[in-house]
């Protein structure tokens, strides 16, 4: 039943289209925003644990209409590639795009997460146990409360890291001439290589990224889950997505 509704709307979106290419009236261009305005709410759910300490959902939302529409002006049907397909892509990046554009991650932040993993490994080593945030930040000579502050950017630096992974460099837009098949194969095989660096991190490691990618767990709900400190799933998600990072860059610079 789904998929006969699916194949219903994308037959009347493709009319849309001809009509719209013959006569470029908005009001046929919104005719189309509004059939496709699942796939808006689709990135907006799936980008959530991104943004929300940057914007609300309205602010993404917002950018996320604004990047349908000009994926329907920019759309071209002769290139044999899905128009959900094709949007997707391009809203998602919107987002991502506008997210990068509230806040900029000092480079001390980075300096922030050797030190953190210094002084936890530290505290750890001579307390024969998992150490409190207090100790750790009291080990960094900070507060707990800033301590919180930078564990958070760094998280959020890494949560941007990841999503772009996929999509890094890769646009179904251009003019390379780049069929649908093509671009889909580009797709599964990072896909399947994040697959693969996912399963070759630690068990903990990869528990917090499947419980907050694709569970959409908050990190204090991953920190109940686990029995463990909530600054302590910011470590671990850090460290993960920087494995992940590392080992997906250097497969596409192969």
């Amino acid at each position: 039943m789904y998929a006969e509704k699916t194949a219903e709307i994308n037959t009347d979106i493709s009319g849309l289209f001809d009509r719209y290419r013959q006569t470029p009236d908005r009001s046929i261009r919104n005719e189309i925003v509004m059939r496709s305005m699942h796939i808006v709410r689709y990135a907006v759910l799936s980008t959530r644990n991104m943004y929300r300490r940057y914007a609300d959902d309205d602010d993404i939302s917002n950018e996320a209409v604004l990047a349908l529409m000009s994926a329907v002006d920019s759309f071209d049907p002769k290139k044999n590639v899905k128009f959900d397909t094709y949007a997707s892509i391009k809203v998602r990046g919107a987002i991502i795009d506008y997210i990068r554009r509230q806040d900029s991650v000092p480079r001390g932040v980075r300096k922030f997460i050797r030190d953190y993993d210094s002084a936890y490994s530290a505290l750890y080593t001579e307390l024969d146990r998992e150490p409190t945030r207090e100790e750790i930040a009291a080990k960094l000579g900070i507060t707990a409360e800033k301590l919180d502050s930078f564990l958070s950017r760094s998280a959020a630096a890494s949560t941007l890291s990841f999503e772009e992974l996929l999509f890094d460099g890769f646009d179904m837009a251009d003019d390379t001439g780049e069929s649908e098949a093509e671009a889909q194969l580009i797709l599964s095989e990072r896909r399947s290589q994040l697959a693969q660096a996912i399963d070759s991190l630690k068990d903990k490691e990869r528990t917090v990224i499947t419980l907050y990618y694709y569970e959409k767990l908050k990190y204090s709900e991953i920190a109940q889950v686990l029995g463990i400190s909530e600054s302590r799933v910011c470590q671990i998600h850090t460290k993960a997505v920087d494995k992940l990072r590392e080992k997906i860059s250097g497969y596409m610079m192969e």
